[in-house]
């Protein structure tokens, strides 16, 4: 049995050191080691041995298993490193090929722009306040000086939810949010955001658009010094040769309202198919915040007063970079967005 375990053991070796693949060199694990294989039916066949020569016998097929396992192993490390070597040497790269170009993005145009006007009111040390979507229609309209009766409801037709909710139609219910939290502190803020409308979305509407808008609460705050804000911030944005003016108008959160115009970046103020021939362009309301409203916020209208204003970021967007059609700016068009990219405000 010794003699037939030492044959077994040279011709396993023989052949695990003549295979050339790692499917052969398996097959030949499974012959030898397997189940099946002779070595496995030697060691079944110990027990019709004498007694005095099994733990010999045992001792010796564990030790050409052993050995035999031990070959397997340095041989299937052989063929895997050639194989790799093989691979390596098949997966060459041409490091002189000219790289792909990756496609960079940008921001979206109202987003350009609705950075660049936070960075110009920051500068002037005011801060941003946010508020919900969803808005109740008390801080919507009536907190607003707009009762449930009140005739300028009719212009901002609206999304309603149920009764009382709505989707907000400007960002103003965060102005009356920030007035009833401070109690009648001072308030320096801008309040940026998505608003809706019942609109017919045609090239200068959209029944979803963005807006800014700003307020300024505090102890002799005067209409002039709404016009130097805004004179300012019109500087900043559409250059430092831009002139304003203010036109008496009506808002019910504001009194006095003014609207602003620009004088016209095109032709400077001598009248061209931008500015309609008139050498100005319209681009926000504003106004003094109407004495009811600090009244129902808890403000003294009588020692404290304030300025408000707002604007559409797709007009302000739409002027800055010559849009004609507002729907745009939501369609996804890659050819429109990408003229966006590496453009330097």
């Amino acid at each position: 049995m010794e003699t037939k375990l030492q044959a077994l053991k040279e011709e396993a070796i023989a052949k695990i050191k003549a295979t050339l693949d790692t499917k052969e060199l398996n097959d030949i694990r499974v012959k030898y080691l397997g189940k099946k294989g002779p070595i496995t039916d030697l060691l079944k066949g110990m027990g019709k041995l004498p007694a005095e020569e099994r733990p010999k016998m045992g001792q010796l097929v564990n030790v050409i298993r052993q050995e035999v396992t031990t070959f397997l192993e340095e041989k299937k490390e052989e063929l895997e490193a050639k194989a790799l070597e093989e691979r390596l040497a098949s997966e060459t790269i041409d490091v002189t090929l000219p790289g792909r170009e990756v496609k960079v993005g940008n921001h979206h145009p109202i987003t350009r722009v609705a950075e660049e006007i936070e960075d110009i009111f920051l500068s002037m040390g005011y801060e941003i306040a946010e508020g919900p979507e969803v808005e109740k229609d008390f801080y919507n309209f009536e907190a607003l000086n707009l009762p449930p009766d009140h005739p300028a409801r009719d212009m901002q037709d609206s999304f309603y939810i149920s009764e009382e909710t709505l989707l907000r139609t400007h960002t103003s219910p965060v102005q009356a949010r920030v007035m009833e939290q401070k109690k009648g502190e001072p308030i320096k803020i801008i309040c940026p955001g998505k608003v809706y409308r019942r609109d017919s979305d045609d090239a200068t509407h959209s029944h979803q658009f963005s807006q800014i808008e700003g307020l300024v609460v505090g102890e002799n705050i005067r209409m002039s010094d709404l016009k130097g804000t805004l004179d300012l911030f019109a500087k900043k944005m559409f250059g430092a040769d831009r002139e304003i003016r203010l036109r008496p108008s009506f808002f019910p959160f504001t009194e006095p309202s003014v609207e602003m115009d620009i004088s016209c970046f095109k032709c400077g103020g001598d009248g061209c198919n931008v500015c309609k021939q008139t050498g100005w362009i319209e681009i926000l309301g504003g106004g003094m915040v109407h004495p009811n409203v600090l009244e129902m916020a808890g403000y003294d209208s009588k020692t404290m007063t304030g300025f408000a204003f707002g604007m559409g970021q797709e007009r302000i967007a739409m002027l800055r970079y010559g849009i004609e059609d507002i729907r745009n700016f939501f369609t996804n068009d890659l050819r429109f967005l990408s003229q966006f990219n590496h453009t330097e405000l």
